[in-house]
């Protein structure tokens, strides 16, 4: 596998929690799982996500915040986020499970827009998304917030899924 993250050290990315292993992380996918979610969301998963998912398959990261050019239901400056979805169907959160993409398009009303993939605090108030608008469904994806309390307006957050992972800060980054 060709290493997307190079110099950024993903072994002290996620936080440990029961509530994650509960809720988020799953096994390690292999290419079979990849194929079949891939082929029940439509999409081409990025590379980046696939590794990240290698390493551990969905959780909480450490650093949760990450800065939006305008403001948001959250805050001024930036979003948070709780976990990032696992490849598979098994967890509540992940991308095919019960709380899934699919889940946030059919019954909360989110646009059908690409793949969400990270819930945020707020209870399903607003959530992150792979954006496959420009880039059709087998290409690299953005990384947008959609607000449901804003009538779901988009807000761009990163060029891709490796940008999203290489911004996301802590929250004592934008304490005032």
């Amino acid at each position: 596998m060709v290493r997307i993250y190079g110099d950024f050290d993903l072994t002290n990315f996620w936080y440990e929690s029961d509530y994650a292993s509960c809720e988020y992380v799953d096994g390690l996918p292999n290419q079979l799982a990849i194929n079949a979610v891939q082929e029940r969301l439509g999409y081409t998963l990025p590379a980046a996500y696939i590794e990240l998912s290698c390493h551990q398959n969905g959780g909480q990261p450490r650093k949760t915040c990450i800065r939006s050019p305008s403001r948001t239901t959250w805050a001024e400056d930036h979003v948070a986020i709780t976990g990032i979805y696992s490849i598979g169907s098994r967890k509540r959160c992940s991308l095919c499970g019960e709380f899934g993409s699919a889940f946030w398009v059919q019954e909360w009303g989110y646009p059908p827009i690409g793949i969400y993939f990270a819930d945020c605090p707020s209870a399903g108030h607003d959530m992150i998304c792979l954006d496959y608008r420009k880039c059709g469904p087998n290409g690299e994806p953005s990384v947008v917030h959609v607000d449901q309390e804003w009538d779901y307006r988009i807000t761009f957050l990163a060029e891709n899924f490796e940008s999203f992972i290489r911004g996301l800060n802590s929250e004592a980054a934008f304490d005032n």
